[in-house]
């Protein structure tokens, strides 16, 4: 455990301390990544508040090589190998939060609640045979070290219940992080505007094939695709080629600033995943006022409320009417504004002041 600069050990109270268990932190650019970011950023903001307030300590448990990511006002643990079957450390942790259901190290010992994130189980609705039980023992795996689970939509914690958690369950969205006005940068050689966008790391449970059918019976609409360079996007990539799909522009890697100009200029959002947890991408989409077109699926409906637009099937020439009537509804005056608002309700302040107000809960400090 290492205790930055300016962290302040000195409380006249009992400390109390918690954990933040973020684990690896291979990337901070997919889902996992970006929830443990926005979320940790902003706990961290209130760290000395909560420690000159309340006698609580944070720490976040990550890679040694992750000190220092969110400030110096709160402490760090490093992970260890050995952690993944037995955990050992000089504090006594009166909470300790694991982030994500994927996380294999485990609380320390004598830690008195356990708290878990669970962003999906979307293993329920993919897998099939040996792979799904091999897949429910790691989840339940998981869910049996926690005294009490967050799940990120109501659709989760019905999964939660539905493969035998009885514990308590609290339902905390995530925000969504608006790029409106945030530095932006062109993608080379594509025209701004017209076309319908789709964001996403295009594995198979993203159903990406479904929106080539759609451009194969809608040659006169343009579509951009954009995913980090992986085999799955080289994959559409291949696809879009083999089909001669002159209309569907594939992009692999873009950065923060193409995506937020991707956002700004597309005409409406696609996404007919098939499975999500959550579903960052279409909110942050209507952050621009953008119409999104999502599946009818898991949690979709939920995040996407009475401003997204559902495809209840996915033959091209039904998802094409969907898409239509959309966009002419888009051109409404309000319409955006009233989109826009449905992406603000999403704010990762408030997912932020949840957590925090959880964590007094179960510490018994409220």
């Amino acid at each position: 455990m290492r205790l930055q600069p300016g962290g302040g050990d000195s409380v006249a109270r009992h400390t109390v301390d918690i954990g933040i268990s973020i684990g690896p932190l291979r990337t901070l650019h997919d889902g996992l990544g970006e929830f443990s970011v926005q979320l940790g950023q902003r706990i961290a903001a209130r760290a000395g508040a909560f420690e000159a307030e309340h006698g609580v300590r944070l720490h976040f448990y990550l890679p040694e090589e992750r000190h220092g990511i969110f400030g110096e006002r709160v402490r760090y643990m490093a992970t260890r190998p050995l952690h993944r079957v037995a955990h050992l450390a000089s504090a006594r942790f009166e909470l300790w939060h694991t982030l994500n259901q994927h996380v294999a190290y485990r609380p320390p010992l004598h830690t008195v609640n356990r708290l878990l994130t669970v962003h999906d189980l979307n293993h329920l609705y993919t897998k099939a045979g040996a792979s799904l039980a091999l897949h429910g023992v790691r989840a339940w795996r998981s869910l049996a070290r926690a005294d009490h689970v967050v799940a990120i939509s109501r659709h989760v914690a019905g999964d939660v219940r539905r493969v035998g958690f009885a514990g308590p369950i609290d339902v905390i969205y995530n925000g969504a992080r608006s790029l409106v006005g945030a530095p932006s940068e062109p993608v080379a050689g594509l025209e701004a505007g017209g076309y319908l966008f789709h964001l996403s790391r295009m594995a198979a449970s993203k159903n990406v094939e479904v929106i080539l059918d759609l451009a194969a019976v809608w040659p006169e609409q343009r579509f951009v695709l954009a995913g980090p360079a992986s085999r799955s996007v080289e994959a559409v990539a291949a696809s879009v080629v083999a089909r001669g799909l002159a209309n569907v522009r594939v992009l692999a890697g873009v950065s923060d600033e193409q995506k937020a100009w991707l956002f700004a200029h597309c005409e409406g959002f696609l996404f007919p995943s098939i499975t999500e947890g959550f579903g960052l991408p279409p909110l942050e989409a209507m952050h621009f006022g953008k119409p999104a077109f999502v599946s009818n699926r898991t949690c979709l409906p939920e995040i996407g409320g009475h401003v997204a637009r559902y495809f209840d099937s996915f033959d091209a020439a039904s998802m094409r009417r969907v898409v239509e009537a959309g966009l002419a509804e888009a051109r409404q005056p309000g319409r955006a504004d009233s989109i826009r608002r449905h992406a603000a309700g999403f704010s990762w302040d408030t997912c932020a002041e949840r957590y925090l107000a959880l964590y007094l809960r179960l510490t018994g400090l409220s």
